[in-house]
């Protein structure tokens, strides 16, 4: 599909899943999606949507929204603060789901299926669970700080932030998030620390921070024993497990090598002392014989001679005095 998404969308009452995702769409952020009293479901990733997220002057927005996928377009500007303040279904989605696990659609004869990018992955869920909540903004030109409430959105199992031009530091707020399965903030130009907070998410199984500009000691404990130098890289200026520049006790990054290289070390040396001794004893040894040989084939020395001599004339003496 291409143009511009049609307005008579709105007249949709019973609408809950809007996916669109993968076609040519070029129009700005459809706000008027808004009045849809029963939308759990906004999916307008891979189209060509642009231009600012304007924040709506209505005071309950996208209320029942649980997932939110823009990703892989073209909208600009700062992140929607005032649309993520009511998204109240991130928020506590067992309440605004009355208290009840079933799948979207589920008291139909069908249920809806949803392609998500979770976990670093584009999966295909065949159903979706009412519970089910992410939030995916990654690969647009989003601009400035992230906002501390999305720390607010405690039943989040997804975030996705990547490849935008994001600033400032990662909100403590974000240690909030005790729900949260995967963290993606790669590729934008985040600056500071790591939120020590971000250690309370047991749940979390997938961390992406690669390719900002990061600094200071990575946190320890939990799940962050778990994750690999992956996560961290293109930021220089971190240091701290699984990187090999380690926290000194002034929070300062050095150089640590593995165990395995110094006793690699250790052992070449020693063995390379040992070829010393041994070809200096072995050429010693050759050295002494041929002096030896080329001795005797030119005479019998002074010395042999005086030695043998001395020797030959004490046992003449004996066998006289016997």
């Amino acid at each position: 599909m291409e143009g511009l998404l049609p307005r008579s969308l709105v007249n949709c009452r019973m609408l809950e899943v809007l996916d669109i995702g993968n076609n040519n769409i070029k129009d700005r952020f459809p706000y008027w999606l808004e009045s849809l009293p029963k939308l759990q479901v906004l999916v307008l990733r891979s189209n060509k949507f642009y231009g600012f997220v304007h924040n709506t002057k209505a005071n309950s927005s996208f209320t029942k929204l649980r997932v939110l996928d823009l990703s892989n377009n073209n909208f600009a500007g700062p992140l929607p603060v005032h649309y993520i303040e009511n998204l109240k279904a991130m928020v506590n989605a067992q309440k605004v789901g009355n208290n009840s696990t079933q799948y979207m659609g589920g008291r139909f004869s069908y249920e809806y299926s949803l392609m998500v990018t979770m976990k670093g992955f584009i999966i295909e869920l065949e159903k979706v669970l009412t519970i089910f909540t992410s939030f995916d903004l990654s690969k647009n030109k989003f601009a400035g700080e992230i906002p501390k409430v999305i720390g607010k959105l405690s039943s989040l199992k997804g975030l996705n932030l990547s490849h935008n031009n994001l600033n400032g530091c990662i909100p403590h707020s974000l240690g909030n998030l005790t729900n949260l399965e995967w963290l993606d903030l790669s590729s934008n130009e985040l600056v500071g620390e790591i939120p020590q907070e971000l250690v309370s998410l047991t749940s979390l199984s997938v961390l992406d921070l690669s390719n900002n500009q990061l600094d200071g000691c990575i946190p320890q404990g939990n799940q962050f024993n778990t994750f690999e130098d992956s996560s961290y890289e293109g930021n220089p200026r971190l240091y701290g497990f699984p990187l090999t520049k380690s926290c000194d006790g002034n929070g300062n990054g050095t150089l640590q090598q593995p165990l395995g290289s110094f006793q690699g070390k250790d052992h070449e040396l020693w063995e390379f002392g040992w070829r010393v001794v041994l070809l200096g004893y072995g050429c010693g040894l050759v050295f002494g014989l041929l002096m030896g040989y080329f001795a005797f084939q030119t005479g019998k020395p002074k010395w042999f001679v005086t030695f043998f001599a001395s020797q030959h004339n004490q046992k003449a003496r004996n066998v006289k005095k016997a």
